[in-house]
């Protein structure tokens, strides 16, 4: 048997035997009940799939895959198979909880009836006051699935050509150019479905005129433009497929010569201003505030043009911002905390406004570190665009992440019926988890000993489904075994994300991290599952996976 052996000082050294897990008492009951030989046909694993499994649709052939895929191991054998080859394809990429899978939404509904993944100033490369903006974050958010890009235009300081940064702090810039470059090199390898570009426009009509020459020429016959001005209903996905779509404010007039009064954000302060603010003479709005109409006579139409979803200016209170004009449909931008007034006062009106116009939601000034907020406030009231900064990590991250793995992973995900239209018990049982060892360095989580793994498991969601469980911490264990078994109650699993984070116990209350993910529970597979782990950006361990059971009952 391996062994594993830790530095304690320099005169001794602690040795621990590596074990191989064996299989549960679940798994063992389930490989008998099916194979009473101790062998198991393929017709004994079909049978498995369609009463255990719960895949009443799977065949022969499916069965004869999982056996041709354990053909490398040595544990394989011709007659069929024995436990330890069976406890191997469950632990599998043939037996995922939730497997790669294809687009099996409705495509065909508009834009309004879906979630769209969706990014905040995808162009920073860390916090929102001093970062560098780069097409990296760019490149990886639609590498990720992301369907929606946030671009803030500014002129250079030479007032000539046109960058891409976070005016009024001290973030550097880069090129539109560049920007539009990389999104369409990258907008539809992860995704057919469309991609939109959201501008937050400080440009005079010169420059206005500029950026329509640059996006038209860049994306040529994939960029969308709309006909008419006022849509009376969106588009579909499907048709919008590999399409690039322009939403903004329609542009405002430039105040020449304004140099005085330039505004310092509310969390900016007095710092020095980059270039994207010292170039402009004229002080941009806050965002998601009233921007004054512009004077028609200096508009450049075919900047104008160029805008396929109108993005609406703010006027009077919240009320008003909601109106539903059942000649046009719109997009509006509402910051966290705005969203979060409009839900405790206009809830209702909330959801029947997205059920035909866009609400896209932003994270407040104040997250200078690039964190971000919950996002079922905005999902539960239908709003499509709920904004996330995707270059940083942490639980909201990955929640939204978890969201968006669902229907192909293609970065539209349909809105539950019940945010569309006017007028059940759960069960999880964590069995164990391994990879861990080939994943990380032996002395990884502690220079001592092996690990010590907990695993805290919970559901993400409207308030009353949110809860969290916690197993018990398995000491000096690589290959932790848990065989521990918890229930949720939901009340609308369609909105609901299951979540799993793995810990190291640490004496000093710093628990070190071991891996998550996050899955859309409405489509998870029942029955005994792997479940792949990922680090803290979102990219999935070679090795490391949980193995659970998971049943669904009605209440």
């Amino acid at each position: 048997m391996p062994k594993q052996s830790f530095k304690v000082c320099l005169c001794w050294r602690r040795v621990f035997k590596t074990r191989v897990v064996e299989p549960p008492l679940d798994i063992k009951n389930a490989f008998y009940s099916f194979s009473p030989s101790g062998m198991m046909t393929v017709d004994d694993l079909l049978r498995f799939l369609i009463e255990h499994q719960g895949q009443k649709n799977a065949t022969k052939e499916d069965a004869q895959a999982i056996f041709y895929s354990l053909k490398h191991l040595n544990i394989f054998q011709r007659r069929g198979l024995h436990l330890e080859a069976f406890f191997r394809y469950l632990l599998g990429d043939l037996n995922l909880a939730h497997p790669p899978s294809k687009v099996h939404h409705d495509m065909n509904a508009p834009l309004s009836h879906y979630f769209l993944f969706t990014g905040h100033n995808s162009y920073l490369t860390g916090n929102q006051f001093s970062s560098a903006s780069s097409v990296e974050p760019i490149k990886d958010a639609l590498l990720r699935g992301v369907r929606v890009i946030e671009l803030d235009l500014w002129p250079n300081s030479s007032g000539n050509d046109v960058n891409v940064c976070h005016g009024r702090t001290l973030t550097s810039s880069v090129g539109l150019q560049k920007c539009l470059e990389a999104i369409k090199e990258n907008a539809f390898k992860a995704s057919e479905y469309p991609v939109i570009i959201t501008f937050e426009d400080h440009l005079n009509p010169n420059l206005q005129e500029k950026v329509a020459k640059m996006v038209t020429e860049t994306f040529g016959d994939i960029l969308y433009t709309s006909e008419t001005e006022n849509l009376e209903q969106f588009l579909s996905p499907e048709s919008l497929k590999k399409k690039v779509l322009i939403s903004t404010k329609p542009p405002k007039e430039y105040l020449e010569g304004n140099t005085q009064g330039e505004e310092i954000s509310e969390n900016e302060g007095g710092t020095v201003a980059n270039e994207c603010q010292s170039s402009s003479q004229w002080n941009p709005p806050e965002e998601g505030e009233h921007v004054p109409d512009e004077d028609e006579g200096k508009v450049v139409p075919e900047y104008r043009q160029l805008i396929a979803i109108n993005a609406r200016k703010l006027e009077g209170g919240l009320e008003n911002w909601l109106s539903d004009d059942p000649k046009k449909v719109s997009r509006i931008s509402l910051s966290e905390q705005k969203l979060e007034s409009a839900a405790k006062t206009y809830g209702t009106k909330t959801v029947m406004f997205t059920q035909r116009n866009l609400l896209r939601v932003y994270p407040k000034r104040t997250r200078l570190d690039s964190s971000n907020y919950n996002p079922f406030v905005g999902w539960m009231h239908g709003a499509q665009m709920v904004a996330f900064n995707m270059q940083g990590h942490g639980k909201r991250l990955w929640i939204m992440q978890g969201m968006f793995r669902a229907n192909g992973g293609c970065g539209y995900v349909k809105k539950p019926d019940f945010l569309l239209h006017r007028g059940p018990n759960d069960e999880v049982k964590v069995y164990l988890g391994e990879g861990w060892h080939q994943d990380f360095h032996h002395t990884a989580f502690d220079r001592y000993s092996p690990p010590d793994f907990y695993t805290r498991i919970g559901v993400a969601g409207v308030p009353a489904d949110k809860d969290v469980k916690q197993t018990a911490t398995i000491e000096d264990e690589w290959l932790p075994v848990w065989d521990e078994e918890f229930k949720f109650q939901l009340r609308a699993p369609e909105l609901a994300v299951l979540r799993i984070k793995i810990l190291d116990y640490n004496t000093t209350g710093r628990h070190y991290f071991g891996g998550q993910v996050c899955l859309p529970v409405s489509e998870l597979r029942t029955g005994i599952r792997a479940v792949p782990l990922h680090d803290k950006k979102g990219n999935k361990y070679k090795h490391a996976r949980l193995l659970l059971s998971i049943k669904f009952e009605a209440p």
